[in-house]
């Protein structure tokens, strides 16, 4: 399919809360194809519609690179646990802080058939799906950001160091 421009904070699309899809139409089916072809193409492993420009309540996912994932008009069922770790985004480049998220997620959504479906995920698939999910909202993780937000590369050069 086709890549799409990936929207960057500070852009007005990503603070708006997105619209319930009602049907799945082949406009909506490219949209999923060019969503993932974006998130390989920039090396993620979540993106969520508005961070290509579209206010639908619709993400992807893939945290492995083998295990693909749509998720259409999701409702977080049931978080529990803790997790803190470095987030990053797509739409916040070049950019990483801590976030304390849920360790396990329970979701419930639709898949590019529109048939519902429940999930359960843990550690960084949990992680992942809460992240998307916010943006569907209007969030980007920097709200959540536990100190400074750092830049990518002074991360690696600590990391190097260690």
């Amino acid at each position: 399919m086709a890549t799409r421009k990936i929207r960057e904070m500070g852009e007005s699309v990503l603070g708006k809360v997105c619209k319930e899809v009602k049907e799945v139409n082949k406009r909506t089916l490219d949209l999923i194809d060019d969503m993932f072809d974006t998130m390989y193409e920039a090396q993620g492993v979540g993106l969520a519609a508005p961070q290509v420009g579209i206010l639908k309540r619709i993400f992807v996912v893939d945290v492995t690179g083998e295990d693909p994932m749509v998720f259409i008009n999701p409702t977080i069922l049931e978080t529990d646990g803790e997790q803190t770790g470095y987030e990053g985004c797509l739409s916040v480049p070049g950019k990483t802080g801590t976030v304390t998220r849920p360790n396990y997620v329970k979701v419930r959504a639709y898949d590019e058939n529109m048939e519902e479906f429940e999930l359960e995920g843990e550690e960084l698939l949990a992680r992942a799906i809460l992240h998307e999910n916010d943006h569907l909202d209007g969030h980007l993780y920097v709200e959540k950001v536990e100190g400074e937000l750092l830049n990518t590369a002074d991360l690696a050069d600590e990391e190097e160091e260690a």
